[in-house]
Parts: structure tokens; sequence; C-alpha cells
């Protein structure tokens, strides 16, 4: 077999990369790692009128963070250099004009308005037709499009690697325009002739482009060209199988990394859609994916995309990470977060206890600052007299040797809930949320030994005279 060239398209249509487009090039890229192959990024912005300014670079940067590089450029010295349909409009003029010579394609000169008048007849006949039968012939004019002349009862049959033989017959298709009159191609001549240009040997992409392919084999067959092999991934679904779309979830691939999910997480999690690891692992590195991966392994069904397992799978990584590591990832992520240079110490307390990077400065931040006390929080710990046991606490931290233990301090204050009636949990939960303001923290004594002995106590102050003179509540 030749070199293996894999390729991801994508189009600069969009907020960013859709986690879609993220996992088929992963399994662009993966296989042509597998393979020794060649990775090629190539971005299709010729749909001008959708076309995002700096779109672009969010999608190169989206791939780069994941580590699904290019493995060429059309530039020397640029990694992130990568090929542009825009740049290749002379290209495609020429080829266009090859396929009016040889008699499959044509000038068509209809207006816009033209073609909504025939398709509004087309809804209310259910007739539809090929293009050139209400195409003027002898029309003429300095704007046109250039169409594909599709054959009117053919069948057109090609070999998925996933999905076997598929046939469709060339009656449910129309006459693809190639070239619209900006001289900007579609998407169906630019990706064939790129496709054959670039050595492309496995056409890798999602199963919504399985209706467009007999016309890229028309296509294909009209240059006289070899056809790729035709690879078509099934597409993430809901779990209640509609597809994935950013009215119902997060769908940009910078949302996952703004909430602190680990690239190789989302690439294991992605790894995972419609194919299972042959041991049944879910947790693998990259590299183990690039050496066992089938295509013709992946289902063809849509598989379902669970944040919430994408959430637990983070969580295992962060947990099988050093101290070091995560204090790393974590300052990386927190770059313009005032203590990021003061999170070492935390590190151990909460890993256990986070699953993605953004649940830290939640858990942990009043530890870097006061805290902001909300009555309800207090009246959770259905305590009967709150005021009555934090005086209490105050009065027990003023006697206690300093420095205080982690044994002395629990026996102390399990002493004192015994003293005033109350459980031991209801006595350590109120010093939490005296000292925090929340009901969940990191390890209740280890959080005072960072705080201090003093800042601790100050806290506890600060609680009563809350809890003496709480905020009014508001009227409505």
């Amino acid at each position: 077999m030749s070199e293996v060239r894999t390729r991801i398209a994508p189009s600069p249509t969009g907020e960013d990369l859709h986690i879609g487009n993220l996992y088929t090039a992963l399994i662009n890229w993966a296989f042509a790692r597998q393979n020794q192959g060649k990775f090629v990024v190539r971005i299709e912005d010729t749909d001008r009128e959708r076309f995002v300014g700096g779109a672009e670079d969010t999608i190169l940067n989206s791939l780069n963070a994941f580590g699904l590089s290019p493995d060429e450029s059309t530039r020397v010295g640029g990694l992130y250099a990568p090929y542009r349909q825009s740049e290749r409009l002379e290209i495609y003029k020429k080829y266009a004009d090859e396929l009016l010579e040889k008699g499959v394609a044509y000038k068509c000169y209809c207006s816009k308005e033209k073609l909504e008048k025939i398709r509004e007849e087309e809804s209310i006949t259910h007739v539809r037709k090929k293009h050139r039968d209400f195409c003027d012939p002898n029309a003429t004019g300095e704007k046109f499009v250039i169409r594909l002349l599709v054959p009117e009862n053919e069948n057109v049959t090609f070999i998925d690697l996933i999905r076997g033989k598929i046939t469709i017959n060339t009656k449910e298709l129309d006459d693809q325009v190639l070239l619209k009159s900006d001289g900007y191609p579609t998407y169906h001549l630019g990706v064939v002739v790129d496709d054959y240009l670039m050595k492309i040997s496995h056409v890798i992409r999602a199963e919504e482009w399985i209706s467009s392919t007999p016309k890229h084999i028309l296509l294909y067959k009209a240059f006289g060209w070899e056809l790729p092999i035709f690879v078509h991934l099934p597409i993430l679904r809901n779990s209640d199988k509609s597809k994935l779309s950013k009215r119902r979830n997060p769908v940009w691939v910078s949302w996952y990394l703004q909430e602190g999910y680990l690239p190789e997480a989302v690439i294991n999690f992605l790894a995972l859609m419609g194919w299972s690891h042959p041991e049944e692992k879910e947790i693998f590195s990259v590299e183990e994916f690039i050496k066992i991966l089938d295509l013709k392994k992946i289902s063809p069904v849509g598989p379902a995309f669970d944040i919430v397992k994408l959430e637990w799978m983070n969580g295992e990584y962060i947990r099988k990470m050093s101290d070091e590591e995560l204090t790393k990832r974590l300052q990386d992520y927190l770059v313009d977060h005032p203590a990021k240079d003061k999170i070492a110490p935390i590190v151990p307390l909460v890993k256990e206890r986070i699953k993605k990077l953004s649940d830290f400065i939640p858990l942990t931040d009043f530890l870097f600052e006061k805290p902001e006390y909300d009555m309800d929080v207090f009246k959770r710990l259905k305590i009967k007299d709150l005021r009555l046991m934090i005086e209490k606490a105050i009065e027990i931290m003023g006697q206690m040797k300093s420095p205080w233990n982690s044994e002395d301090f629990q026996k102390t204050f399990m002493d004192l809930a015994k003293e005033l009636n109350a459980t031991n949990l209801d006595m350590f939960q109120l010093i939490r949320v005296a000292v925090s303001g929340q009901l969940v923290t990191p390890p209740l004594f280890e959080s005072i030994q960072i705080l201090g002995e003093e800042e601790t106590k100050n806290r506890l102050h600060e609680a009563l005279e809350f809890i003496k003179n709480p905020p009014a509540e508001p009227k409505y």
C-alpha cells in the first residue's frame, strides 16, 4: 500500500472546533500515526457568507492543545500553516473547466429568484427534477455557476470500511453546483480535487457525508482518478439518540479546556466513542490507542456522548497524577489567579475531591480570601443554638495549647459536642462553615493549618457576628 495520508478539513464558520470534529481529527491522526503516515490539516474556508474571522486560529490552537498537530505545512518554518482552500481558487477553476470540456459539467445562469420559484413548485407537486431540466441551455451572462451533470438513473456503489457496500441511485441526486459564481468551489469540488492532489489515501469523515459520496465518486471517475478508501464515522449523539448540538450540550472544544478537562482525558473518552478496547479497558493512553485502533471495529451506530462519564474519567486522570504534576497543571490553568503560586500545599488535600481543574477554586477559595456567609448554609446544619455553639468554640480555641495538633483538636471538640448535646458531625461542620462559608471543603484540620490559628479564630468571631446580625431577607 502507498503511504497512508489522512486529513481533517474544518470550516471556520463557528466559534471553535466542534467536539465531533475533534473526534474525527483524533481517528485520522491516530490512524496516520499507526501506519507511519501523514496527517494533514486543510481549512475549508470557501463559504464566505458564514466565514468567522479568527475562527481558523481558534481551531488550530484547539487541535494543538489536544496534541493533534498536522505533519506538513504549506509554508516553510510554520508548524501551523495549513492548506487553505481560499488560496487555491485557480486550481479549482482549472479542474472545473476540464469538466466542462469533457461534457460532464455545464454552466447554469439561473437567477436566485428563479431557483426559489422552482423549489416552491416542487414542494407543491412533490416532483423533484434534475436542475438541467429547467435550465436554459442558450442563456448567457456574466454570472453563472458550474454544475455537475449527474446521470439520470445510475447506481453508484462504493465500499465503506465500517459499513460495507453502499449503493445510492443517482435519480436521488440533483446536478450539484461545483463552482460558484464568485469563483469559490463548493465542498464537493474542493474536497475531491484537494484529496486527490494531497494524495489522501483514506477519507475518514462523519456519516453525514455518505449521501454526498456518490457525487464525489462521479467526479473521481470523470477525472480518471483512483478512489481513496472511504470511512464514515458515526455521529456523536445525546443520550436520547438525537444529534449532539450546541442547543443542548457544550459542543465547542474550547469549553472543555476552559472547564478544566484534561486533554488526555478527553482524547481517551473520544477514543471510546463507537469503539471498545480489546481488553475492555476504560483508561488507556493515546499511544496504546494508536497501536490497537482498528477502523473496521468502529460501530456505525452513533455513540452517546455522556458528559457525566467524561467527568468521571477526568477525575481518574487527576487522581493518577503526582502532586507535583497536578500543581503545575493547576498553575497553568489558574494563570491569572493571584494565589496560583500558593496552591502546592493544598493540592494533596483536594486531589481526591475534584473531577475538573475548575473545581479547585470553588473548593479552596476560602483559603485565599474571606468567605461570604449565607444564613441558609448555617440553617442547613440544624443546630438549635448556633450562637452558643460558636461562642463555646471560640472560648475553647482560646484555651488550646499552640501549635494545635490534629488529635488534640479532634478530642477537644468531640468533648465540646458531647457537653452541648450535639453530634460530632454538627460540631465539626459548624467550624467548617465558620471558617469557609461552605459545607464541603478539603479536610478540616489540614485547612485550618493552612489558614493559621489566628485567622481561624478571627473567622469564628466573624461568623458569630454574622449570626448575631444576619442580613435582612429581601421583600418581594
